[in-house]
């Protein structure tokens, strides 16, 4: 059987402190986080940054961890295309949409999308969404700068 195994091809994270930092988030915020916010849901926003943003080994690791959760595999199949899909619940699509502008950061009306939040999320949820997809952002920018890239072995 083959095996996915991950090498940096740009430079080693830990030669500076940035990683610890990035590490402390991931408690606060990643994968294995107690939250207030439903654990599916949040897995579902990690594997639409990592897809935005094209991180390989972020998107093998997060669509992993989406299965080891529980959702369902056409959802995660049908990620990328989730604004033209009824697999997902009208709660999930408002937080996708708002991952996708804050990932992208360019929105000139960001005011809208927080306010749909607020029709299904009280504010810690929204803060801790929010929190999800800056840590997501930053490990997938992290993990595109040191070059992780999965290769079969």
């Amino acid at each position: 059987m083959k095996n996915i195994s991950y090498k940096n091809i740009r430079f080693n994270p830990d030669i500076t402190p940035f990683h610890d930092l990035a590490k402390a988030m991931a408690k606060a915020f990643g994968h294995s986080a107690e939250l207030e916010i439903d654990k599916e849901l949040a897995q579902l926003l990690r594997l639409r940054v990592a897809q935005n943003n094209e991180c390989a080994y972020c998107v093998i690791l997060h669509a992993k961890i989406a299965r080891e959760v529980g959702i369902l595999e056409s959802k995660i199949d049908n990620i990328s295309s989730w604004y033209n899909s009824d697999l997902f619940i009208e709660a999930e699509k408002v937080a996708l949409a708002y991952t996708d502008v804050l990932s992208n950061g360019k929105s000139k009306d960001f005011q809208k999308y927080h306010q749909d939040l607020e029709k299904y999320f009280d504010e810690i949820q929204i803060a801790q969404i929010a929190a999800v997809i800056i840590n997501m952002n930053l490990w997938t920018r992290l993990k595109l700068a040191q070059g992780q890239i999965p290769e079969i072995t």
